[in-house]
């Protein structure tokens, strides 16, 4: 499918004839496929983000402007559309990954159980930090670092990820880490 054919087709869908669609579907799925499934590693969510996709394209065809070339375009589209499905699956189990921890830590703290933690030198700073659970050690940190330590232990999101995730510049983002970790650290957790 050239250019021209491309333009017509879309501009067959914004006036809502399905025929447009077809003719894009039949010629750019295999494209869009494997597009996607290089991001996701996965067929069976690639297949269904493929779906999605064409669908999205159908809502969206208004907002293609001619001449900026479809096969970038529509590469474009897919790629984001897998990684905003990655992003949003990260999510989820991170969600449900943080909600059982703190459950298991509550748990502990009822039974008076203590995590493990490094041994230093005996002094009454150790005392009190081998009292800490895990959960009061990450109250000491500040939300952001909180959620940086998360998304990156938990997550496995990379440092530009979580840049990105939060609108926030890369070298903050490992700066907060990294005093975040010290702070884990003087609390006995490595």
């Amino acid at each position: 499918m050239n250019e021209h054919q491309f333009e017509e087709a879309v501009a067959r869908m914004v006036r809502g004839d399905k025929t447009g669609l077809r003719e894009i579907y039949e010629n750019y799925l295999g494209y869009i496929y494997r597009i996607i499934y290089e991001v996701l590693q996965n067929k069976e969510n690639a297949e269904d983000v493929t779906s999605d996709f064409f669908i999205r394209l159908w809502d969206k065809a208004e907002q293609f402007k001619p001449g900026n070339g479809h096969r970038g375009y529509l590469a474009t589209m897919a790629r984001n559309m897998a990684i905003d499905f990655l992003r949003r699956h990260k999510k989820e189990e991170l969600t449900a990954l943080m909600q059982d921890l703190g459950t298991e830590a509550e748990e502990e703290e009822r039974q008076g159980a203590k995590l493990p933690i490094k041994d230093t030198d005996s002094s009454v700073e150790q005392e009190v930090i081998e009292d800490m659970t895990i959960k009061q050690a990450l109250d000491t940190l500040k939300p952001s670092e909180r959620q940086i330590v998360s998304l990156k232990v938990l997550g496995e999101l990379t440092f530009k990820e979580i840049a990105q995730c939060m609108g926030i510049p890369m070298g903050t983002v490992t700066w907060k880490y990294q005093n975040a970790i010290k702070k884990l650290r003087r609390c006995g957790y490595e």
